[in-house]
């Protein structure tokens, strides 16, 4: 059986920036692996690009640049907020630190995620870019299982039972 569109996937990956030495992102095991529904636009389409057509026990090793992964940094998304707006929408003075996310709503209602990376007697400043962006990403792993995915599963979009999702 390979990857194919809607199968249900299990990898044991280590991601790590993709540039000498680059640090640890994220690594999962072969008793916790990633376990997802492939094909179905719920990951990085170069990362389905990778795997697609490998098999159980196949390796992968690839790396995927940031314009094609969260996004190039945009010094757009870095902006400054009020103290005091803050504090009146109920964060407490105490509990702003740098390095914080915020939850930021727009004006259609979307909530955004913010990073406090600056902090003055008046203004917050903060960032808007996800945590990856402007990171080239370098995957390596194991295909562990690979099975077809159930009618319930492709109807909502996602695995169900042990290392998916339980209703």
């Amino acid at each position: 059986m390979t990857i194919e569109n809607k199968m249900v996937v299990s990898v044991n990956y280590q991601l790590k920036e993709a540039k000498e030495n680059g640090a640890l992102i994220e690594q999962t095991s072969k008793e916790q692996p990633f376990t997802f529904l492939f094909g179905v636009g719920n990951l990085l389409p170069e990362f389905e690009a990778n795997l697609k057509g490998k098999k159980i026990g196949d390796t992968f090793d690839f790396s995927i640049k940031s314009a094609n992964a969260y996004g190039e940094t945009d010094p757009e998304a870095v902006g400054e907020l009020p103290v005091k707006m803050l504090l009146d929408g109920g964060l407490k003075q105490e509990e702003l630190k740098l390095g914080m996310m915020l939850p930021l709503q727009d004006q259609a209602g979307n909530v955004h995620q913010a990073k406090v990376i600056g902090i003055t007697e008046e203004m917050v400043k903060v960032d808007l870019n996800h945590p990856m962006a402007g990171i080239d990403l370098h995957f390596t792993g194991e295909v562990l299982a690979i099975r077809a995915a159930s009618e319930s599963e492709i109807a909502h979009g996602h695995v169900h039972g042990p290392g998916g999702h339980h209703h």
